[in-house]
């Protein structure tokens, strides 16, 4: 009997859902009463401003919802307040500075402060399975500063990042933060990816003047090129469809999903990805070919790209139950509300 077709072989046409979906259960830590807090992922979110409070607990809730056991956010001090009022099961950092509140500081100052930003961010890095970096992040220029040094420690620590929100308009302007980082995972909306290939693909110095020339056809061939230029970074263009590719295969997201386009889908997917990561990272370093097998035949053996294609999918489905229930009043968190029962239909205990 023929093997499989891996979903990177049948980009344009109908992927068959019994084909990947036993690949990505596999992936799946099993729940044991021998398992200790913590096992199942710690993940941390850096994001959250004094004007957007709402995406990095979305992002934070949903990492917990769909299974990991502790979710931390590193925001600033006008956001920390907000963000633990809303849950309790989120802990929160009150790290990150803000320009408004330091204005009259000399720029040695603001250098000072930045450093001890960093020093308390990296305490906690090795404690983490993964970053989400970007949620309600804001554009403040230390607090981008901040971020890209945070950027560059995690990469010394090789822990796998998701990026996301404003940290998407950071990497735009400073792609060399993650180009050829294999463990960053980018998760551009439609407009995020035209000006990342724009500034990646376009004439050197001349981003915005081609932003508007990009070919809306065959994104999976120019996102492919793209993730390539990148180093072999993670790309999910989210949309309709959600494309995902690594610069040497493309899958595509097609199943389930809702015509409800309510803010907040996004974090809740970058919070998704940043558990199913390091889930096929720990599965996939097993030494023993024949336990890894189903995944690597049938998805990649690359744990980025396995897990892009399984918190997409995750998602979609969540937030197809929750339009069914909800129809047009359908919100973000009706959409982490279902993400406990689609997790159970698509990766049964």
């Amino acid at each position: 009997m023929a093997a499989p077709a891996r979903a990177a072989d049948v980009v344009g046409s109908s992927l068959k859902l019994d084909v990947v979906l036993p690949a990505l259960q596999a992936i799946v830590p099993r729940l044991s009463l021998g398992r200790h807090k913590g096992d199942a992922g710690k993940i941390a979110v850096v994001g959250g401003c004094k004007e957007y409070t709402g995406a990095p607990f979305f992002a934070g809730i949903s990492a917990l919802k769909m299974g990991a056991d502790l979710a931390h956010v590193f925001c600033s001090k006008g956001a920390a307040t907000v963000i633990k009022s809303y849950s309790p099961e989120l802990i929160v950092h009150p790290t990150l500075e803000e320009s408004y509140l330091l204005s009259k500081l000399a720029e040695k100052e603001k250098e000072e402060i930045k450093q001890k930003v960093l020093e308390e961010v990296e305490k906690w890095l090795p404690r983490f399975d993964c970053l989400v970096i970007g949620p309600g992040l804001g554009r403040d220029p230390l607090i981008l500063d901040c971020v890209a040094a945070i950027i560059d420690s995690a990469k010394r620590d090789n822990i796998p990042m998701v990026i996301d929100g404003d940290a998407l308009f950071l990497v735009t302007n400073n792609p060399e933060l993650v180009c050829g980082y294999p463990l960053a995972i980018l998760t551009p909306n439609f407009n995020e990816y035209k000006r990342l290939v724009a500034r990646i693909m376009g004439p050197e110095n001349d981003v915005l003047s081609n932003y508007h020339d990009i070919p809306d056809n065959n994104i999976p061939s120019l996102l492919k090129v793209l993730a390539n230029r990148m180093g072999g970074v993670t790309i999910v263009q989210k949309g309709e469809k959600d494309i995902i590719s690594d610069g040497n295969s493309v899958l595509i997201s097609g199943f389930f999903g809702s015509p409800r386009r309510c803010g907040g889908q996004g974090d809740v997917l970058s919070g998704s990805i940043g558990v199913f990561t390091p889930w096929a990272r720990q599965f996939l370093s097993q030494q023993d070919q024949s336990v890894t097998k189903l995944v690597t035949e049938r998805l990649s053996k690359n744990p980025t790209l396995s897990g892009a294609f399984a918190g997409s999918l995750l998602v979609r489905k969540a937030a197809a139950t929750a339009f069914s229930q909800h129809k047009r009043s359908t919100v973000t968190t009706n959409i982490i509300d279902s993400l406990g029962i689609s997790m159970d239909e698509l990766f049964p205990l």
